[in-house]
């Protein structure tokens, strides 16, 4: 099996950066991004993007590689990062991936492979949304695959495009073509950051309050004149949905500090569900003081 990979795993606000930047400088590596909203460029606040200042001169890759109006996939993301990774190992320096995006970190880690995409469909599928909505959709892939129905929210036109495109590309349920376990491509060490709920529950809303304070309506505003609400993947990114529905409805964007934290504390739900089902991480209590030492433990006993 290949060299190592480091990679730091779990829910958002538990400090993934910070830890994924300080293994970087002990172990001689370099961070890899591996969350989905940090590839866009101009979307620092809403998604905690550290500022190159922060970075204590390590080197970062995959972020700010994308405008708001493209689409991010998970293809070409596993494409680009296993050829950085592969640059990285070969030149014995440490792939340290880092992220929240847990399908990210399994697309590069994991033998996984995606259905491709044919933009003709695609456009036809986003154009049968717009016209006659979710629903409609919804009701096509219950009849076609109803295990992919089951867990797609008839409301989530996204995600129902997508499997419906990847339905007529392959024949295929797209039930079928979900990834699954395979065999591992890296010898990794994962490491998960978590914390009592009620903890992280706080840690969020401080997060979020400090955002808002930054001038997260103001950056949303910009990204607004760049696109942002004609990008598929960016608009509904958290906090930055909330607040273009909040300007949307005409109310003050300030007040989608509230909406904001709560789709972020659902989200982290969901993130838990992800990353437990993996038995490989080794858990780690993000508030403990010796997060470091305990952290490069793991690496040496991997």
């Amino acid at each position: 099996m290949n060299p190592r990979v480091i990679a730091v795993v779990g829910p958002t606000a538990t400090g993934k950066s910070d830890l994924a930047i300080q293994l970087a400088s002990r172990l001689g590596g370099e961070v890899v991004n591996a969350d989905a909203m940090q590839l866009y460029r101009g979307m620092d606040i809403g998604t905690a993007k550290l500022p190159a200042a922060a970075r204590r001169g390590v080197r970062h890759h995959l972020l700010d590689v994308l405008d708001v109006t493209e689409t991010a996939s998970v293809a070409v993301y596993q494409r680009d990062a296993r050829r950085i990774v592969e640059r990285l190992l070969t030149a014995g320096r440490v792939p340290v991936l880092a992220g929240g995006s847990g399908l990210y970190v399994r697309a590069v880690l994991d033998e996984l492979d995606f259905p491709g995409t044919e933009p003709e469909v695609r456009a036809a599928l986003e154009a049968e949304l717009a016209e006659q909505g979710a629903s409609v959709l919804h009701d096509r892939l219950h009849r076609l695959d109803p295990v992919a129905a089951s867990r797609i929210l008839p409301s989530n036109g996204r995600r129902l495009v997508r499997a419906l495109e990847v339905i007529r590309i392959t024949g295929r349920p797209f039930s079928a073509t979900l990834p699954r376990p395979g065999p591992a491509r890296y010898r990794a060490v994962i490491l998960g950051l978590d914390t009592d709920p009620a903890a992280l529950d706080a840690r969020v809303g401080d997060r979020v309050d400090h955002m808002f304070a930054q001038g997260l309506v103001a950056e949303v505003r910009d990204l607004l004149r760049c696109g942002l609400r004609v990008g598929r993947t960016a608009s509904r990114a958290l906090g930055y949905q909330q607040v273009i529905d909040a300007l949307d409805a005409g109310n003050d964007p300030a007040a989608a500090a509230g909406p904001t934290a709560a789709a972020t504390r659902r989200f982290i739900r969901r993130q838990r569900s992800w990353f437990r089902r993996d038995d490989r991480i080794r858990w780690l209590d993000c508030q403990q003081p010796d997060l470091l030492d305990r952290a490069l433990m793991h690496t040496r006993n991997g």
